[in-house]
């Protein structure tokens, strides 16, 4: 089965976005939606999210889920805003109480319950859920964080973080929650599919040797030329890599303000008496 895939690149964060659609039913799955802001004067925008509903419409698409692949640290996610535009229910990993449990006291988060009910479907692995005439397959793949999870859709693979372009490599695994000898499991496992099996990723950064972006790679060219995991490379050669480069990278620029908001599905922080809606930014804690 081969679904109809659009991606939409967010330069300012790097990150994509994806609409996948069943060609028969023309129904419809949003994946890992952003939110627009702007750090420097707080403010918060949906072109992005403007976009994805604008090709729904104009392709005659109904929006039946909108998957989140994890809790991320580096976008806001527009799912809780999409979710009042479309009424699809917003789905992530049963493990996002994980991430609740480590995020919420950090930002004072009185108001989430750390057991995920703030989103509207939970999956582990080996879940489906229908799309159209299609199915979507769950598999957990933790390690970046213990929520990651990636939706298999006919010959489609959506892997968010888990891996990048294969000039490129592969997600950081030193978040609370991560570990890159389970990182390295479930790359494994994803690169146990069908080669020709299409591999939709959730970031591209341009190495030097390319200049154009680029999200879609298969199964097969991961295993053949991921720079830090093709086949041949160990979990131990792995872990030792991904440590060391791990210890060398900043934390993300957006992780404060959108954990916060990403551990509530994409909805900000209730306001203060006043109405004012303010993000937390804890000093000297990561």
């Amino acid at each position: 089965m081969h679904p109809i895939v659009h991606g939409f690149f967010d330069p300012a964060t790097n990150t994509v976005s994806y609409v996948v659609h069943d060609p028969a039913t023309r129904m419809a799955a949003i994946i890992d939606p952003v939110l627009d802001f702007t750090p420097n004067n707080g403010r918060t925008g949906t072109a992005s999210a403007d976009a994805l509903l604008a090709h729904v419409r104009d392709h005659g698409l109904t929006v039946q889920w909108l998957l989140e692949t994890h809790a991320h640290a580096d976008h806001l996610s527009a799912a809780h805003w999409l979710r009042g535009r479309t009424g699809a229910p917003i789905v992530i990993g049963g493990h996002i109480a994980d991430v609740q449990q480590i995020f919420a006291p950090l930002f004072g988060a009185d108001d989430v319950t750390p057991d995920g009910s703030v989103f509207d479907r939970l999956v582990s692995n080996g879940d489906t859920l229908p799309l159209g005439d299609l199915t979507i397959d769950v598999i957990h793949t933790p390690g970046h964080t213990p929520a990651c999870v990636s939706y298999h859709v006919g010959d489609a693979l959506f892997v968010g973080d888990t891996l990048f372009m294969p000039d490129y490599g592969t997600a950081r695994a030193d978040f609370p929650g991560g570990d890159a000898a389970m990182l390295y499991r479930s790359i494994r496992r994803l690169l146990a599919l069908p080669p020709e099996t299409r591999m939709f990723v959730g970031h591209d950064y341009l190495p030097s040797s390319r200049a154009d972006h680029a999200f879609e790679t298969t199964v097969g060219d991961q295993r053949a030329h991921n720079i830090h995991v093709h086949d041949g490379v160990g979990e131990a050669d792995f872990v030792a890599m991904r440590t060391a480069r791990d210890a060398r990278l900043d934390a993300p620029r957006l992780i404060l303000p959108s954990l916060q908001v990403n551990i509530r599905a994409g909805a900000m922080p209730p306001p203060s008496p006043t109405g004012q809606v303010y993000l937390r930014i804890p000093l000297n804690a990561i």
